[in-house]
């Protein structure tokens, strides 16, 4: 059974592969074999200047700022960062069910909310009815809950938990641990006013069961994750989700790793608050 197959527009993975960046191999010993020709004096004497020159020009640098007030000209705000590099802005201070609450109405504050918003949407939690229903309460714009609910409850189907090997409540056969969890990698905005926007969350995803004899072993999966989200009562909302296959990269060459070692990870390594 492919993963990938049983979700559909608002819920669940696609694709599958993983990625690992690899240093090259140079089968040679980069600090010892050939004997390297000694120095003079004088140019030992530059280098150390040249050092020194450096650091004093680093030293500058980085106190050039002084504190986050200003970096535009007295204007208070930092520049708009690059699409690849993070803002820099700190994450939101309230949760509400555990879930980042409190994002600020500009793009930045919009990305923020729709790449946490994409972290529990496509968590172990949405396999509970009532852990479902509950982040989508705290997540979806009152005008849309009823549409968002029932697509979700759709795709997270009885059928499906059964088919994945989970009982009707979500949970896990005993010895086997659960695997749902969902690593943005970047976010973009397709649209954006101080009302609405649209933010696409590129995303890397696990999913499966680790233990025995497990008849869906956790995979690897990437996706993207389409969230049209409306400013209310302070706060960005989910006023549609959708989801698709890729980008996906080329899948490293890295040994896999076995079942207890994966549940074992899950249980160990916490999650994160995503800011922009």
């Amino acid at each position: 059974m492919s993963l990938g197959d049983e979700h559909e527009a608002s819920g669940g993975y696609g694709g599958t592969g993983q990625t690992r960046t690899r240093l090259p191999d140079t089968g040679a010993d980069l600090y010892g074999g050939a004997r390297r020709a000694g120095r003079s004096s004088s140019r030992s004497l530059v280098t150390v200047v040249g050092v020194v020159v450096l650091l004093i020009a680093a030293i500058a640098f980085a106190n050039r700022g002084g504190d986050d007030a200003s970096t535009d000209g007295g204007t208070g705000e930092k520049p708009e960062a690059a699409a690849t590099a993070p803002s820099g802005r700190q994450p939101v201070r309230t949760k509400a069910d555990g879930i980042p609450t409190g994002f600020a109405r500009d793009r930045q504050g919009a990305q923020s909310a729709a790449a946490n918003y994409a972290v529990v949407l496509w968590s172990d939690r949405m396999l509970n009815a009532g852990e479902r229903h509950r982040i989508l309460e705290t997540t979806a714009d009152p005008s849309a809950l009823d549409r968002l609910r029932s697509g979700f409850d759709a795709n997270y189907s009885a059928d499906f938990l059964e088919n994945v090997g989970l009982d009707e409540d979500g949970n896990a056969p005993r010895g086997k641990t659960l695997v749902n969890r969902t690593l943005p990698v970047g976010t973009k905005v397709t649209s954006f006013s101080t009302a609405t926007a649209t933010v696409e969350v590129w995303c890397n995803g696990l999913f499966g069961l680790a233990g025995e004899d497990s008849r869906t072993p956790v995979t690897s999966g990437w996706f993207t994750v389409t969230l049209k989200l409306n400013w209310r009562d302070g706060d960005w909302k989910i006023l549609e989700a959708s989801q698709r296959t890729g980008p996906t990269p080329i899948t490293g060459d890295d040994p896999v790793s076995g079942a207890e070692e994966i549940g074992e990870a899950v249980k160990e390594f916490g999650g994160f608050t995503y800011a922009r």
